[in-house]
């Protein structure tokens, strides 16, 4: 039995074995990644350095130590000797240490201030740092203006071990930082939540993102490639799944990467002030799930842990004010999206919500209903329970009335009577409720 659980596990680990990750962390490794910044390759250097004296004094100290010990040793009939002090050595044990500390210090100092150097950057990028993903804004620079959200795309089939994992598990991004080679970059971060911290090892840089505060630091990448990091401060359940990918471009790559993404930011910019259509907003509001909801409340809509369930869910299934006040304001654990989606994002992503899985309102939230709701003027009806459905139907004719109204909040009236139909009502008055003319 035990050499039949030994081979299985043998066989697991090879089955689930990956290799070296491209541009991030290589198996088996115990060293820092290789380097591609000047920082980054003194970082190496000292850090080989700092090991190389600690692994001298350790041998020195540790070999006198066992050599006394054992030469000196009470079975070869040495005894202790009695002695109070010696000022020569304690002068030596003084100076000696004094000097190694400044012979460290000294080149890291150096290190250290090239680090916070910051001035005259090529480009500058705000990164800020969200629950659990990053942003990036081009504020400064070749590609100024471009802006996006960087989520991990790991499939949660990885991640729940229903999948074999890939070389670049926990790894992967929708939209990586682009920057163009050999050019001094400026990264800003912040944080819009809790601290998290921006870390790529082969850039040798590392810097917190700390709400209500901006700090700074930079690097110059000398090598094309996609190279890759991941938060180091603990910011949550899923502080794991938001990695860190940079992709250095050539100086022709680079620009033709910036006339691509301006072009696709001004084809698929947000008019708030137009009437989606409900495939319109389920579409877009789909992406805008998978991107922001799918890591907490799982792609088939089925919650994990603290995060419930939208699938039959009474908030989803409720007044649509509760909704669009809990996707605009946060409750518990959930972020405020308020303050990160835009309002065709979030009208999208309730009726991507309300409309799929088991729930099929038929409710439509348009942008203009978000940009209200924000000013206090929440969006009436579209309360889908059984408590809700009889007077709902009791009022055929005004339900229809609402259906066949115009504005913004006629596609949530509009189901009410056909929801009251399905709840238990009469059949008679049910046929009455959804065929009454409008008033």
């Amino acid at each position: 039995m035990g050499v039949l659980a030994s081979c299985a596990l043998l066989s697991a680990h090879f089955a689930w074995a990956v290799g070296d990750s491209p541009g991030g962390p290589a198996v088996n490794e115990i060293n820092f990644q290789p380097p591609v910044t000047k920082i980054a390759e003194e970082l190496y250097h000292l850090h080989m350095m700092m090991l190389l004296l600690c692994t001298v004094i350790f041998l020195g100290v540790f070999g006198v130590m066992f050599y006394s010990i054992f030469k000196h040793r009470k079975s070869k009939g040495h005894k202790a000797s009695n002695f109070h002090e010696s000022t020569t050595v304690e002068i030596i044990w003084t100076v000696v240490p004094f000097i190694i500390v400044v012979l460290m210090a000294l080149p890291a100092t150096k290190t250290v201030v090239a680090m916070k150097d910051t001035s005259n950057a090529d480009l500058t990028v705000k990164v800020t740092g969200y629950q659990w993903k990053w942003a990036y804004d081009y504020v400064k620079g070749p590609g100024e203006g471009i802006n996006f959200f960087s989520t991990l795309t790991t499939p949660r089939s990885e991640v729940n071990g229903q999948a074999p994992i890939t070389d670049t598990y926990l790894q992967e991004v929708d939209n990586p930082l682009v920057v163009p080679v050999g050019k001094k970059i400026r990264i800003i971060t912040t944080a819009n939540d809790v601290v998290h911290s921006w870390y790529v090892p082969a850039f040798g840089v590392k810097q917190d993102a700390i709400p209500g505060f901006v700090r700074d630091t930079w690097f110059k990448a000398e090598k094309t490639g996609t190279y890759r990091g991941f938060c180091t401060e603990l910011c949550g359940k899923e502080h794991a799944f938001m990695p860190v990918v940079v992709t250095v471009l050539s100086d022709d790559d680079y620009a033709k990467w910036v006339d691509g993404e301006k072009k696709k930011m001004a084809n698929a910019s947000d008019d708030p002030n137009r009437t989606y259509t409900m495939a319109e907003l389920v579409q877009r509001g789909g992406q805008v799930y998978q991107s922001n909801c799918a890591v907490c409340h799982q792609p088939t809509g089925k919650g994990a842990g603290v995060f419930p369930a939208l699938d039959g869910s009474k908030i989803v299934n409720g007044p649509i004010a509760n909704h669009v006040s809990i996707v605009l304001n946060g409750k518990g654990a959930m972020p405020t999206w308020g303050k990160t989606l835009n309002d065709v994002e979030i009208a999208s992503v309730i009726t991507f919500e309300r409309n799929s899985w088991g729930n099929h309102t038929g409710d439509i939230l348009q942008p203009k209903q978000v940009a209200d709701a924000r000013n206090g003027k929440m969006p009436e009806g579209g309360d889908h329970l059984s408590g809700a459905a009889a007077p709902a139907a009791a009022s055929g004719p005004a339900a229809s009335g609402a259906a066949a109204a115009s504005g913004p909040t006629a596609s949530i009236d509009a189901p009410r009577a056909l929801t009251a139909s399905r709840m238990g009502k009469p059949q008679p008055e049910a046929v009455a409720a959804r065929t009454a003319p409008a008033a």
